[in-house]
């Protein structure tokens, strides 16, 4: 391809995305140079290979994929996994999951609302705090609007284990955001 026919391309397929791949990658690094740094090589990445994008599949789930693997290859380069909890490695379910009890809070009841008081700060650190899967399927389900079989595909899993991720990840959400929306009185006892 052309270098003309590709910057085209990616103008109109890629380009578009790329606020969303800067986003994903500030929820994902807690360093925001690391982010930009991360959001800006997974576009490289994504030109130079603009070629093997197939048209009529999904340019944000292609971008989430190399994103993905950008921030692996970031990670191993840095070699710094200290504080990341595996999933696999977990022995037990995270403490507070449940024992938070939604019908106890009718705030609860429009989760969009009451989570649309918080601001990105909290969000982020809220998210940031979550084990590595649980955050990328969030990310991704949750705030980018994935449905759950593309979500699939590019965290290489299968569907049900992207329901489970959700679930279980909105639980260690609440848990992590309920002291915060009684601090805020967002919610009452």
């Amino acid at each position: 391809m052309k270098r003309t026919d590709a910057q085209s391309r990616f103008d109109a397929v890629v380009w578009p995305h790329a606020a969303t791949v800067l986003r994903t990658a500030r929820y994902l690094v807690h360093d925001p140079a690391a982010a930009e740094d991360i959001a800006q090589e997974t576009m490289v990445k994504a030109f130079r290979s603009i070629d093997s994008f197939q048209d009529g599949t999904d340019a944000k789930a292609w971008l989430m994929t190399i994103l993905r693997n950008t921030r692996v290859d970031y990670l191993r380069s840095r070699a710094s996994r200290h504080g990341e909890t595996s999933l696999e490695s977990m022995t037990h379910e995270p403490a507070g999951v449940e024992d938070v009890s939604l019908d106890a809070h009718s705030a609860w009841e429009n989760p969009q609302a009451l989570l649309q008081q918080f601001s990105d700060q909290h969000m982020i650190e809220a998210l940031q705090g979550l084990p590595e899967e649980i955050r990328w399927t969030l990310l991704l389900v949750d705030v980018e609007g994935m449905d759950q079989a593309d979500a699939a595909k590019v965290l290489e899993v299968p569907v049900g284990t992207v329901k489970s991720r959700a679930h279980r990840g909105r639980a260690m959400l609440r848990a992590k955001l309920l002291p915060l929306a009684k601090e805020l009185r967002l919610i009452h006892d």
